[in-house]
């Protein structure tokens, strides 16, 4: 890696910009010059840097880039706009908050030739790396379906999107990306059972590339927080929980069962299980430091905006099918 210093500026100081700022006031070959919140004047949570009022005061500070953690409303703006001052741009998921503000906002940072990003951080999961390398390398052999679960209390953090734009996106983007393999059609279900503007549970069932299916349940209304990833295949399946960033492998059984009843039951035998010892680093971390080497053109390990507009386009198809009751096809929706 070079050891050029990028100066880097963070837009945003709520729960997740904090930590941006955290992770970015100790990352090496970047210098944290600075902070924009309207709201905010504590140092601490910049860890020292400035705080300005406007994203413009912190650009004319002099960005080589910014990351974009403000509410999803305002990432088209302000994305348009450091796009526009040639800033490259790492910009939280949801990349945007209509499909048509996220084409925008491909259009303006391809234009530039600007290296730009979108936060889906799962994606540096160890346990989603993981199971990402082992499916590319048929250990599971073919896919036939991807379960998720994503629930847990409602965060009081999220106020302008419902639960399919800010944590069904986290599913729909890791579930292309360790397949990779395209939405081609989603069916879905919303419900808003605790009163709110936004729709607060989701279930999706959607139609993958080579006839495989995927299983999404989302929601903000249990108090048991899960986050899991089951994928299913011809050797047995994996199971990832991005907690713990665990991964096990459940192998179909090379013997079968002599017992006619029980082999019919369970349509495959029972193998060995497989915990994996995984090396566990902070995502976030990775994921900026995977960013601030496609900035410096030593690395290209990132969500690209375009990916993430795909991802904005799969769920506001979700969203289109639950308010219908209709299948929508998403096949312009290409794996990230």
């Amino acid at each position: 890696m070079s050891t050029a210093s990028l100066r880097a500026g963070v837009i945003g100081l709520g729960a997740m910009g904090r930590n941006h700022a955290r992770v970015l006031s100790t990352l090496e070959g970047v210098e944290l010059v600075g902070c924009s919140d309207p709201l905010v004047t504590d140092q601490r949570v910049s860890h020292g840097s400035p705080i300005h009022t406007t994203v413009e005061d912190l650009v004319a500070a002099g960005l080589d880039y910014a990351v974009v953690s403000c509410p999803t409303a305002l990432h088209e703006e302000v994305g348009l706009y450091l796009a526009e001052q040639g800033v490259a741009a790492l910009i939280e998921k949801p990349l945007a908050h209509s499909d048509e503000g996220a084409r925008r906002l491909v259009d303006a940072f391809e234009s530039q030739g600007l290296v730009a990003g979108v936060g889906h951080i799962e994606r540096y999961n160890p346990s989603l790396q993981s199971l990402r390398e082992r499916l590319s390398a048929g250990d599971l052999g073919e896919i036939y379906q991807v379960v998720t679960r994503r629930q847990g209390p409602f965060p009081a953090r999220i106020a302008d999107v419902g639960v399919v734009k800010d944590l069904a996106t986290h599913d729909i983007d890791l579930t292309a990306w360790v397949t990779g393999r395209a939405y081609l059609s989603v069916s879905a279900r919303t419900s808003r059972r605790s009163g709110r503007e936004h729709e607060d549970m989701v279930a999706v069932v959607a139609e993958l590339e080579q006839d495989a299916i995927a299983n999404h349940l989302v929601n903000w209304l249990s108090p048991l927080k899960e986050r899991s990833t089951v994928v299913t295949g011809e050797k047995g399946c994996f199971v990832a929980d991005t907690l713990t960033a665990d991964l096990t492998f459940y192998a179909n059984g090379a013997i079968t069962s002599e017992w006619e009843t029980m082999r019919n039951f369970r349509g495959v035998s029972e193998g060995d299980m497989t915990r994996f010892a995984i090396s566990r680093r902070e995502p976030l971390l990775v994921e900026h430091e995977r960013f601030r080497d496609a900035v410096l053109g030593v690395g290209d390990d990132i969500v690209t905006v375009r990916q993430g507009m795909r991802t904005v386009e799969v769920s506001s198809a979700v969203l289109r099918s639950a308010q219908d009751g209709t299948t929508v096809s998403v096949s312009s929706a290409l794996p990230a």
